[in-house]
């Protein structure tokens, strides 16, 4: 039993930790892992808990079962939803939150990723699927728009002309758009989804830990300025990186021809 286990009892969310990576999986198969205000904030207790883990290097979400990895909101939650609670922070701040997060994150996306599910996937680092996903924010079918920082994401990956098209027209697209537009770096088979996400997330373990967080934040904080603040951004976080102990064990395992150890520090 790890320890997300021992000290929450989660109903709709299913959590391991394994060789440094955390899964997050929403398990809600009765409505296709729709997403209502419980589930929310048990993503959010969960990931708080890997963010705080020293045994999790990178947070994998998905969803469980084959056909959904999230189907969107849960619409009789919605319905009954008054004006103003729009303003609270919300569905936002969660996924602000794994934006914002200090560690790798990754989507491994199986089947259907709508409205408030595929807005999850926009706010994870890199996102994995596989081939039968279908993508899309189809919030004005229901006359509301996506809440869930998917005016925003979609448009800073996609562009803003083919996120007004996705968006105006709730438009669902399938893997080969979705890699086409760079919404997803990588297309495997069902059976494979998570092994190769794995792949994915040693992969960035091997990297140094402060190296990781720091190139998170010079992309994120620098995407949205001007070239001069990006780069200065950059500059700084590079300076923190020059002053760390896995600096000096990085170059010094590459000079030596050896697999180095570093210790996040």
């Amino acid at each position: 039993m790890n320890k997300l286990s021992e000290e929450y009892m989660f109903n709709n969310i299913l959590t391991t930790v394994k060789d440094r990576v955390g899964i997050i999986e929403i398990n809600r198969p009765e409505s296709r892992n729709s997403l209502n205000a419980n589930t929310l904030k048990e993503i959010e207790e969960a990931l708080d808990l890997m963010e705080k883990d020293e045994d999790v290097g990178v947070i994998i979400f998905t969803g469980s079962g084959s056909k959904s990895f999230a189907s969107g909101a849960d619409i009789k939650q919605l319905r009954q939803r008054e004006m103003l609670e729009a303003l609270v922070p919300g569905i936002q701040a969660t996924y602000k939150k794994i934006e914002d997060c200090s560690k790798a994150t990754i989507a491994a996306i199986n089947g259907y990723a709508l409205g408030g599910g595929f807005e999850l996937c926009l706010a994870c680092d890199i996102r994995i699927a596989s081939e039968n996903i279908k993508l899309g924010l189809p919030e004005l079918n229901l006359a509301i728009i996506p809440g869930g920082g998917g005016t925003q994401r979609l448009a800073r990956i996609v562009g803003k002309g083919k996120a007004m098209e996705m968006i105006l027209t709730g438009k669902i697209i399938d893997e080969v758009e979705a890699q086409q537009f760079g919404i997803v770096s990588n297309i495997v088979s069902k059976d494979l989804l998570i092994s190769e996400t794995m792949n994915v997330a040693k992969t960035i373990l091997s990297k140094g830990p402060v190296a990781v967080r720091l190139a998170k934040i010079a992309i994120n904080k620098g995407f949205d300025s001007d070239l001069e603040t990006g780069l200065m951004i950059e500059k700084l976080a590079q300076t923190i990186a020059f002053g760390t102990e896995d600096k000096n064990e990085g170059t010094s395992a590459f000079l030596e021809k050896r697999s180095p150890e570093f210790t996040n520090k």
